[in-house]
This record gives structure tokens, sequence and C-alpha cells, in this order.
């Protein structure tokens, strides 16, 4: 219990201490709502637009899900195909940095011209962004092999499926989980920036049109709301992205002993 408490409380303690002095300043200084309204009354602004906001969050939370997954399954076969070859890792590699390097607010327009308004481009923006970590961690963990065991393998003539499958693979667990963790949180930030441009209106719309629709009317305190539930949102994957990742490890360590 002690050790929970541990983990749980500086962070309680610190987010705490950082609303009662935003709530002091704005109260002490009369800084108007429009500007920055206080923490109390963005409370106010989000239990008065509760289901709203919640319907957002559901369509956020579903985009940044699926792009999410999508991110996953493609960096990690991509990263495992690079790794297989230093001639496709030489060629392909650099291209992948695309992902990495263009702005998705120039990319989001285009999925609209593709996919369409909506939930596809949103999981589409989303995957963008953050395919790369995982990819990238994919081909370290492969690249971070134990050579003696490359050996060992190619000893018994075991076949390129087999020596990914039962050696490469498993070895990239810890690396894959590392890229993973950092691809959750650039998943929320890929669908929210991609429902600014490919979202839509409405009592089921997404945050990210909570948030410039609530910028329109100078409702200020709505869009502190929608930031702070899209942070959940991203919370809430990074999570469970970590506890997958314990299982994951806590398995891998475990066939290693």
């Amino acid at each position: 219990m002690r050790r929970r408490l541990s983990v749980v409380l500086p962070p309680l303690v610190v987010a705490l201490g950082a609303l009662l002095a935003w709530e002091s300043v704005v109260r002490v200084f009369q800084v108007p709502r429009f500007i920055l309204p206080a923490p109390s009354v963005i409370a106010e602004a989000a239990w008065a637009d509760r289901e709203r906001l919640l319907a957002g969050a559901a369509q956020t939370a579903m985009a940044s899900g699926g792009g999410f997954l999508l991110a996953v399954a493609i960096g990690v076969a991509a990263g495992s195909v690079l790794g297989s070859s230093r001639l496709l890792q030489r060629g392909f590699y650099p291209l992948a940095l695309l992902f990495q390097m263009v702005p998705l607010v120039a990319i989001a327009p285009l999925l609209v011209i593709w996919l369409g308004y909506g939930l596809r481009s949103t999981t589409a923006a989303a995957c963008i962004v953050s395919v790369f970590p995982v990819l990238a961690s994919t081909l370290d963990g492969m690249r971070g092999t134990d050579p003696g065991l490359r050996e060992i393998f190619g000893i018994h003539r075991a076949g390129r499926v087999a020596r990914w499958w039962k050696l490469e693979l498993p070895a990239s667990i810890p690396s894959i989980v590392t890229g993973s963790r950092v691809a959750a949180g650039l998943a929320v930030i890929g669908a929210v920036v991609g429902e600014f441009v490919s979202g839509y209106a409405g009592q089921t719309a997404p945050l990210g049109i909570v948030v410039t629709s609530s910028m329109r009317e100078a409702r200020t305190d709505l869009v502190f709301a929608a930031v702070a539930l899209s942070a959940c949102v991203g919370f809430a994957l990074f999570g469970m992205t970590s506890a997958a990742g314990w299982l994951l490890l806590r398995r891998w360590h475990a066939s290693a002993d």
C-alpha cells in the first residue's frame, strides 16, 4: 500500500497544487474569463456540456485507438521487413521519415479528399503521426538482437520466418513497447488535429470540432474542458498500452529466464 501511495500521491499533489495556484491567480488578478478561465469555471462548463463532451470524447477515442492499432501493426511489419535487409533499410528508411517530417496539417486536406470527412480521415491522421516511433523502435530492436543467437539459429539452418518469429521479434519486444508508448500519445494528437480539418458538426462532433467551434463562440472555458478531456483520452490509451507492455515484458523476461 505504501509503495502504491508513493507512486500515486506525488503527481496528484503536484496537480492539485497547480490547480489551486491557477485558481488563485485568476481570482486575485481578476483575469477575464475569455482569456483564462479558472479551473472551477472550466469544471462548471464541462458539467453543463457533459453530454456533448462525452460524445466527442468517444469519437476521438475511436479515432485515436484505431489509428494507434493500425500504427502498431504497420510499424512492426515495416520495421521487421526493413530490419531483414540492409538494402531495403537504406532505400526505404529515409522515406519512412516523411511520416515524421511532413506536418499533419498539410496532409489532412488530402486525407479528406481521399477518405472523406469523418472517422476514416481522423483514424488515418492518427496512424500517420504515430507509426514512425513503432517502426523505428522495431528496427532498433531487431538491430540489437544478440549476434551469438543469430549464429546459433544459422547453425541449425532456421528459416528466415522462424528466425524472425522465435528470435528477432521476441528480442525486439522491449523496444516495441517503448515506441508504442510514445505512439499512444501521438495518436491522440494526430486524431485531434485531423478533426480540425475532417471532423463534422452536431451533437456527436469529436473533440477537435468542439475546440474549434468553442473558439469561434469565445467559449474559452469549453475549449479548456475539451482539451482536458482529450488529454484524458491520451492518458487512458497510454495506460492501456503500458499495461499490455507490462504483460508482454513479464512474459518475455519469464521466457528469457
